[in-house]
């Protein structure tokens, strides 16, 4: 689990970039007390630390709260589907990094960071696109377990139109 943890953090250190020409846009602002608490995954680009020869990340959600030193603690779990449903779990901090907090960095082995950029988010919180500058990560995610197929239409919409291959994205399994 150890090596799995620094493998991710290796492969989200290298993608860390500053904006710049030709990077994603993102939304501006996001009030972090409404983004707190329970998102499911609803699809991702296949990333080597959720799918590989030894793990298939299913049933997958992210846990975000608020930190007393100002960061945000991020608690990470699936099932690994090529483990007996093994559950996998990574916890992390983010910080913010842009006035706004749509542009934070996250780590879940010190001392790499990756970048966590949300280009996409409902008003009412309901869905989230998050994508990193080089956009060779990309996350959908959703306050329910199942994404209704308009909301996932228009998480899809804008990821294509900043730049990102929609083609690449594989919906996650979800259980319950």
């Amino acid at each position: 689990m150890r090596r799995a943890l620094l493998a991710a953090a290796l492969l989200l250190a290298g993608c860390a970039t500053e904006p710049g020409p030709g990077t994603p846009r993102t939304v501006g602002q996001v009030d972090l007390v409404r983004y707190e608490g329970l998102w499911f995954e609803a699809a991702r680009f296949p990333t080597s630390f959720q799918d590989s020869a030894r793990v298939r990340c299913e049933e997958v959600s992210a846990t975000y709260s608020r930190r007393p030193d100002g960061g945000i603690g991020v608690v990470n779990r699936c099932s690994n589907a090529l483990d007996g449903g093994a559950e996998r779990v990574a916890e992390g901090v983010a910080r913010s990094v842009s006035p706004g907090n749509d542009r934070l960095r996250v780590s879940f082995f010190w001392p790499f960071f990756g970048d966590y950029w949300v280009i996409g988010l409902d008003p009412d919180y309901r869905w989230a696109v998050v994508g990193a500058p080089g956009r060779d990560y990309l996350w959908v995610l959703s306050r329910e377990r199942r994404m209704s197929d308009v909301d996932y239409a228009a998480a899809l919409a804008i990821a294509a139109r900043e730049g990102f291959d929609t083609s690449r994205l594989r919906r996650t399994r979800q259980g319950g």
